[in-house]
C-alpha cells in the first residue's frame, strides 16, 4: 500500500518525518512517495488534491477542510514562534499599507496574520521564503515577510523588525499560533488515517528520543544552514502540540477558523475538521 506524502524539506518536518521516511519504525506495511517542496507549492498541490497526505498552511487549510481532514500529529504550533515583518535598518517606511511587502505565498499562515495585522496593505509580492530577505535587502520591496530559519539571521543582515505577527496573534486570541499542519485526503478509509496519523506521532516521538538520528536528513536538505540554526529552527517549530494537539492546539486552531469566519473569508468549514 503506497501513499503520496508531502513536506517542506525545512529543518523542522525533516526531523518530523526521518524515521517515517527510513523505515526506523515499523510502518506496518505502508510506503510513502516522498514530495518535498516550499510550503506554498504543498498549498497549490492541496487545492489540486494532488497528494493523499502533506503538510500544509493552516491558511490553506480553512479552504480545504471538505477534501482534507488534520491529523492530530505533526503540526507546527506554539508560542513565540510566529512570522516577521521587516524592513532594511537603513528605511523609514511611512505607511504600512502603501508599502510593497515580500510575502512567502497567498495561502500562508503568516500571510493571513499581515491580513489581520493590517487588513488594507495590499501591495504584496509573492516570493520563496528564502529569497525574501535578499528582495528587502536590494530594494525590490519595502518590507519582506519572514518565516522559518530567517527568524535566525536577519539583524545580522541589516535588517529590523516591525512587527512580530507572532506576538500579534497571541495579544488577539491568547492562544498558540497555529503555522502549519498534515493533513489527509478524506477519501482515504477512516482506519488508515489513523494508523497514519499513529505512524507520524511515532516518528516525532523516535526522533524526540533520539535526536542526533535525524540529523543526516536535517543536514542533506537545509542548504547552507548552520547546525546551530537547523537545530533552533528544529526547538522553535516542534514541540508537544507535534506530537499530539491535545485540547489545547485543537482549541487554537478552532480559534483560527472563527476569525476567519468572523473576517469573513471563509463561510463554513466541514463538521469535523480533525481525525478522531
Amino acid at each position: 500500500m503506497n501513499f503520496s506524502l508531502g513536506f517542506s524539506p525545512c529543518p523542522n518536518d525533516c526531523f518530523i518525518f526521518d524515521a517515517l521516511v527510513h523505515k526506523k519504525i515499523d510502518t506496518q506495511g505502508i510506503d510513502f512517495t516522498i514530495v518535498m517542496e516550499d510550503v506554498e507549492a504543498l498549498n497549490n498541490r492541496a487545492f489540486k488534491e494532488e497528494l493523499d497526505i502533506t503538510k500544509l498552511s493552516y491558511h490553506a487549510f480553512l479552504y480545504l477542510t471538505n477534501q482534507y481532514a488534520l491529523l492530530n500529529s505533526g503540526s507546527a504550533l506554539g508560542f513565540n514562534c510566529g512570522p516577521l515583518l521587516v524592513k532594511d535598518s537603513k528605511i523609514k517606511i511611512e505607511n504600512i499599507d502603501t508599502a510593497s511587502i515580500a510575502i512567502p505565498g497567498k495561502y500562508t499562515t503568516a500571510n493571513f496574520l499581515l491580513s489581520l495585522a493590517f487588513p488594507n496593505a495590499k501591495n504584496k509580492k509573492e516570493i520563496l521564503f528564502s529569497d525574501i530577505e535578499g528582495a528587502v535587502l536590494s530594494h525590490h520591496v519595502d518590507a519582506g515577510l519572514l518565516i522559518h530559519e530567517n527568524r535566525f539571521t536577519y539583524e545580522e543582515k541589516g535588517l529590523e523588525k516591525i512587527i512580530d505577527l507572532g506576538e500579534f496573534w497571541e495579544g488577539l486570541i491568547h492562544a498558540p499560533i497555529p503555522l502549519g499542519g498534515i493533513v489527509v485526503k478524506r477519501n482515504v478509509d477512516t482506519k488508515l488515517q489513523k494508523t497514519i496519523d499513529a505512524l507520524i506521532k511515532q516518528s516525532v516521538e523516535f526522533a524526540f528520543a533520539n535526536p542526533e538520528s535525524c540529523m543526516p536528513f536535517v543536514k542533506q536538505h537545509a542548504q547552507e544552514m548552520s547546525e546551530e540554526v537547523m537545530k533552533k529552527h528544529i526547538a522553535l517549530y516542534v514541540n508537544q502540540f507535534s506530537v499530539d494537539l491535545g485540547k489545547i492546539g485543537k482549541n487554537a486552531i478552532q480559534l483560527l477558523f472563527d476569525k476567519a469566519t468572523e473576517n469573513g473569508l471563509i463561510e463554513g468549514v466541514a463538521p469535523q475538521i480533525f481525525v478522531d
